[in-house]
């Protein structure tokens, strides 16, 4: 390869601007070192990148079709570059992210907007497994940061920060015996309970089990549209059961008992044995002090 990143730029700035004097302003060179530079990098290339018929360079069809090429370079140049920058300042270039479906997906895109400002270079990878699963990420080191359901046999090699409380709603299709009712905890034993399965066995996987009758389904949302069609009733995160109880397609019944609400607690977790790099360390700070603020919202 003997063309230079010096003359990618000079080719995609005299694009943008439209002359080769706006690309030399821009770049504070000389006219004449822009055209210097795009004449060399055509011979390199071994096509015409300009047609000079007209007082302003026109691109060739080879000049089209190579300015994706040359924009994709320099892009990739420029990640390289800002991961480079970041490894120098000690801020990791990968991190991931393992998130409960419990946890309120419009948090974690505020939060990771703000991620993406402060560390445009990180690759980050968010996971989205199953209850339990994330505390196993973790252990495995396959995870940096987790959040999670609160586990009663959390592992001794996992640090973990309570984030609070998230609120569960019972819910039952509009038809269901128990729709226009007050809800007893008899009530809820006598009918078909759908819950969140989780791949391993544990005390989680019973913990919110109240029914006799159950299906175990690894999706909330599945659990939503098998509730819709009067399958069984579930206790779902709020905010996932939003749109179905605003469009009617499901309902929540009043509880005689936990004030009509069934809160489960909502943790951060991370490895005692793996340290958290810069980026990571950000995170899970911006993550409790998002907590914070909501809560006291």
């Amino acid at each position: 390869m003997n063309f230079s990143l010096e003359q990618l730029q000079a080719f995609v700035v005299t694009v943008e601007t439209g002359s080769f004097s706006g690309a030399a302003r821009r770049l504070g060179k000389s006219q004449s070192s822009i055209s210097a530079a795009i004449a060399n990098l055509e011979v390199d290339l071994g096509n015409k990148l300009f047609s000079r018929d007209s007082r302003k360079p026109k691109l060739t069809a080879e000049g089209l079709r190579l300015l994706d090429e040359a924009y994709l370079i320099l892009e990739r140049c420029e990640h390289m570059f800002g991961v480079a920058s970041n490894l120098s300042k000690g801020v990791e270039s990968r991190l991931v992210l393992a998130v409960d479906d419990l946890y309120p997906s419009e948090w974690l895109a505020k939060l990771l907007e703000e991620f993406d400002r402060l560390f445009p270079s990180v690759e980050l990878e968010l996971l989205l497994p199953i209850m339990e699963d994330v505390s196993r990420l973790i252990m495995d080191k396959r995870a940096d940061l987790g959040i999670m359901w609160s586990q009663e046999d959390l592992s001794s090699m996992i640090n973990f920060h309570t984030l609070g409380w998230i609120p569960l709603k019972m819910v039952c299709a509009p038809h269901h015996d128990m729709a226009n009712k007050v809800v007893s905890w008899e009530d809820l034993r006598r009918y078909r309970q759908l819950i969140v399965a989780t791949r391993n066995e544990s005390k989680e996987k019973s913990r919110l089990r109240v029914a006799a009758d159950v299906w175990w389904v690894e999706s909330q949302w599945v659990i939503i549209e098998l509730a819709e069609r009067n399958l069984g009733w579930a206790l779902v995160p709020e905010h996932i059961v939003a749109d179905a109880l605003t469009a009617g397609s499901l309902v929540s019944p009043k509880l005689d008992f936990d004030k009509h609400s069934w809160p489960v607690a909502v943790e951060l977790v991370w490895h005692k044995q793996k340290p958290l790099g810069m980026a990571a360390t950000w995170l899970k700070q911006a993550v409790i002090a998002l907590n914070q603020a909501t809560s006291h919202g």
